[in-house]
């Protein structure tokens, strides 16, 4: 009998297939949710991380050099972003999402940025990473005028599940001057 994935998201369900899904699920965190402190990735877990594996994961993917990680002053938090090693996981990541589109059930709300990526083919994945080298690097988009390829995915996810979705860590979807922030799943 198939074990029931930790939730219905694509790309969730195909790490759990090859191998320990924390690490692809926190950096596909930090790429789709652009959550980039602990706590946000700690509470916005669909899967429901534990703080001491999330610790973890974060200090390998600094260590790994996929990650870094800005030292806070006191009362401050942590900000981690991405490398352009990290950055370069993300057509990875468009694969697995790919293969857990074609291989697995799952949650609608969780699976239509998958859908969107793969509809979009690697011209939407190209300008999603400089959108990333952007947000995480500093590196100006090549078309500063163009769509945000976020913006699109939020548009998508809108479009499938309405303004407003309730999950453990309460409302999951709310109105964010940047368009990032929904679910990662």
């Amino acid at each position: 009998m198939e074990a029931r994935p930790r939730s219905g998201c694509a790309i969730n369900a195909a790490v759990e297939v090859f191998g320990d899904p924390w690490t692809m699920l926190v950096l596909r965190d930090l790429i789709f949710g652009d959550r980039r402190h602990f706590r946000e990735l700690l509470s916005g877990s669909e899967e429901g991380i534990a703080s001491n594996i999330l610790a973890s994961r974060l200090k390998q993917l600094v260590d790994a050099g996929l990650l870094t990680r800005a030292d806070a002053r006191r009362g401050q938090r942590a900000a981690y972003s991405l490398t352009e090693s990290g950055i370069e996981v993300l057509p990875v990541m468009v694969a697995l999402g790919n293969w857990g589109l074609a291989h697995r059930d799952g949650d609608r709300r969780l699976r239509v940025r998958a859908e969107v990526l793969r509809d979009g083919g690697p011209e939407l994945v190209a300008a999603m990473m400089d959108e990333l080298r952007e947000r995480h690097l500093g590196i100006p988009r090549p078309d500063p005028d163009a769509p945000l390829p976020s913006a699109l995915l939020r548009e998508a996810y809108l479009a499938a599940v309405g303004p407003a979705v309730e999950t453990p860590a309460g409302p999951a979807v709310e109105t964010p001057a940047e368009p990032v922030g929904m679910p990662a799943g």
